[in-house]
């Protein structure tokens, strides 16, 4: 069992910047691939950005590319998203998902707002 918390949501305005922090429980959380999703109401989840277990390969989505670095502390047991010229249309809940064989975990949100 893999126990997931996410921090570092909150209000920002436009072009503004936030980092959201997955701090995991597991011991072997080096073993997981992690991922960052977001839900934006009436839309269905979606992935927003991914990183392998040794965070030697990322990957984006396309709405995101350029703006938001995903990175992981194995020491830490923690994954980050730092998310740059933040859009209206990046509000959504952010969630952390840990992904191991057929195992998947996830974390139990944070909103994000970006707005005027």
């Amino acid at each position: 069992q893999v126990q997931l918390v996410e921090s570092g949501g909150g209000l920002v305005q436009p072009g503004g910047s936030l980092r959201l922090s997955c701090a995991a429980s597991a011991v072997t959380f080096s073993s997981y691939a992690m991922s960052w999703y977001r839900q934006a109401p009436g839309k269905e989840r979606e992935l927003v950005a991914a990183i392998t277990t040794g965070g030697g390969r990322t990957n984006y989505a396309d709405s995101v590319k350029g703006r938001f670095t995903i990175s992981r502390d194995n020491a830490k047991n923690t994954v980050y998203l730092q998310m740059n010229s933040l859009k209206p249309e990046d509000t959504a809940v952010y969630y952390c998902n840990a992904h191991k064989s057929w195992f998947d975990y996830w974390g139990q949100g944070t909103q994000v707002t970006v707005s005027s």
